[in-house]
């Protein structure tokens, strides 16, 4: 780059004028009216900065001035001034130009201090149209061109708005002020500028706020910031406590609109799925739960639509089976809903993290994975009740080792949470075997069920299941005795399973380890004498006997009991996961993603004392 030239076509400068104007800082005839002199356009330099200014580009800056005199003739004279002596200012005597060379000030400005990257005509263009989009669009009679090419902030304009802003009180007088949003159709670096009534700036600063996918620029105008260059102060704009006022409510005012607008935005994609039926959810939220579930499903799958090029193109299959893939990632917490952000959607990395965070603050992934598992696990109990006891259902169970399976496919926590993380215990079934003859030939013991002859006899099930512990020298285990349907628990099956229950315990492969035994016997009906072996004083119902240590204990109960107790359990545990949505401080993270992304959607706040 060797050189910066900055040319104009207005009136040029008469000769006997320069000297006034350079012979002093602040002595331009600008200063002296307010617009062109034929042209109604404000003018810029109103302050005769603007020829020590160019000094700050390059050492060296000189000015060729074509003007005409009274009679209409034209004249050319130059002007030099260099950055090591400005006072000493050289001026050429004024010459008669050609009729048809056009008037105007050209400077030029050489021995540049370095390349100016800004200056670079694929960064120029935007730049400078950032700048001046006000000015040329207030005055479309005048025109900028880069490199021969037209500034036209128009056809780069994408939105505008005008939002209005309080007045501005001086100690003399008010001042009307607004701020002019403009969101451009190219990338750009954001910008808030200070500028006069009419919309030319004379500052800017970049905004401390974030507008994902919003680039914008942003004029705050008023008279206020006219005088306030005038008298030489907006340099000192951050200490002038009015102007400060006027910059914070402009900045809350464009962060409300854009937040409007992306709500609005969100609002649209979103009503588009539910019309395409690829929206995961059939239902609108009725529990807390599900609202802050909702919430974090449409942020991620928002940013999704955004930052994944194919994805609004994909066909309705392909994308129904994304989302549904969301929603699952999402009930299973953040590490799923990385792994599906990374490995499959290929999401830039800072986007799955904060995506993810969404689900890791504040225990809000736990909150929607446990109401997940309590919703799953109601739909459970429910079904094994239908299977048990609804005529229709339970005909399709035809045997009980259908049941078995059920129960023992990590759902043996209806027989308690604390059974909830058990496992196959290998061992333990040997014990069982070993010691089956105790309860009868026909029992079989962790195995499928096979009628004797092939064709009748359903004959019952152990399930046997080991609860792991944090300690290597202690063991717990669950023994489930399903008995047929036709079987009524009594005295004989209670003696029966006490003897087993005791035989098993002392097994010489856990003598020497603190061993915690639990059985169950399972039935539909109990006989007089078990009912009232199951409801002893100072003991919990259901429990028919335990050692003097506690480590072994026996249960007797019905399906009907078992299901109740489950059921009770589940709505309170589903009641308090409502409860931490609505008062835990643990959704802030969420509210203000969620605002960011779907300011439009409300969330509810609990309002009570």
């Amino acid at each position: 780059m060797q050189a910066v030239v900055v040319r104009d076509n207005g009136h040029g400068i008469p000769h006997d004028e320069i000297e006034q104007l350079f012979g002093k800082l602040g002595g331009s005839w600008k200063a002296r009216g307010a617009r062109s002199k034929t042209k109604l356009g404000i003018l810029h330099g109103k302050e005769g900065k603007g020829r020590f200014k160019a000094l700050a580009l390059g050492r060296v800056a000189d000015w060729t001035i074509v003007y005409k005199d009274a009679d209409h003739r034209k004249y050319r004279y130059t002007l030099s001034l260099i950055r090591d002596d400005l006072v000493d200012v050289r001026v050429s005597e004024p010459i008669e130009a050609d009729p048809h060379f056009p008037t105007g000030v050209e400077v030029r400005i050489t021995e540049l201090d370095r390349t100016y990257r800004s200056l670079d005509a694929s960064l120029a263009v935007s730049s400078l149209a950032q700048i001046f989009a006000l000015y040329l669009t207030e005055y479309p009679d005048l025109s900028i061109s880069f490199e021969h090419e037209r500034i036209d902030p128009q056809v780069l304009i994408a939105h505008r708005d005008v939002l209005s802003l309080s007045d501005i009180a001086d100690a003399d007088s008010i001042h009307s002020a607004s701020v002019e949003l403009i969101e451009w159709k190219m990338p750009c670096d954001r910008w808030i500028f200070l500028c006069g009534a009419n919309g030319l700036p004379f500052q800017r600063s970049a905004p401390s706020f974030h507008a994902p996918g919003h680039q914008f620029t942003a004029y705050i105008k008023s008279s206020y910031i006219d005088e306030l260059q005038e008298r030489g102060l907006l340099d000192l704009a951050e200490l002038n406590a009015a102007l400060q006022r006027a910059y914070d409510e402009a900045v809350e005012a464009i962060k409300a609109h854009f937040k409007a607008r992306d709500a609005s935005a969100a609002r649209s994609k979103i009503e588009q799925w539910k019309a395409e039926d690829v929206y995961p959810y059939r239902d609108e939220p009725t529990t807390p739960v599900d609202v802050a579930e909702r919430q974090v499903f449409d942020i991620v799958a928002l940013n999704v639509n955004k930052h994944l090029a194919d994805f609004e193109g994909a066909t309705r299959q392909t994308k129904a089976f994304q989302l549904r893939m969301l929603r699952q990632a999402i009930e299973r917490g953040p590490d799923e809903l990385q792994l599906i952000l990374k490995e499959v959607l290929d999401l830039p990395p800072r986007k799955q993290q904060e995506l993810a965070k969404l689900l890791e603050d504040a225990d809000l992934g736990n909150i929607i994975s446990a109401s997940k598992l309590v919703a799953d696990r109601l739909k459970f109990i429910h079904g094994l009740e239908a299977l048990l006891f609804e005529a229709e259902t339970r005909a399709l169970l035809k045997e009980r080792s259908q049941l078995h399976r059920i129960l023992a496919d990590n759902n043996t926590w209806v027989f308690g949470e604390q059974f909830s993380l058990t496992v196959d215990d290998q061992s333990l079934t040997e014990v069982l075997r070993k010691h089956h003859q105790m309860i009868g030939r026909e029992t079989v013991i962790d195995a499928p069920v096979k009628r004797i002859d092939g064709k009748t006899g359903i004959v019952d099930l152990m399930l046997s299941r080991s609860v792991p512990q944090n300690r290597m020298d202690e063991r717990e285990h669950l023994v489930v005795e399903l008995k047929r349907p036709s079987v009524k628990v009594g005295a004989e099956e209670i003696t029966q399973v006490e003897k087993y229950a005791y035989t098993i315990a002392k097994d010489e492969r856990f003598r020497g380890l603190k061993t915690r035994w639990t059985f169950w016997v399972v039935s539909n009906d109990l006989d007089d004498f078990a009912s009232v072996r199951t409801r002893q004083k100072d003991k919990p119902r259901g429990q028919v006997s335990q050692t003097e240590d506690g480590l072994i204990e026996v249960w007797v109960k019905t399906w009907s009991e078992i299901i109740s107790e489950c059921k009770a359990r589940l709505r309170f545990v589903q009641d308090h996961l409502q409860a931490n949505v609505d008062k835990d401080a643990s959704l802030s993270y969420l509210k203000v993603t969620y605002d960011r992304y779907l300011s439009g959607i409300e969330v509810q706040e609990d309002n009570a004392a």
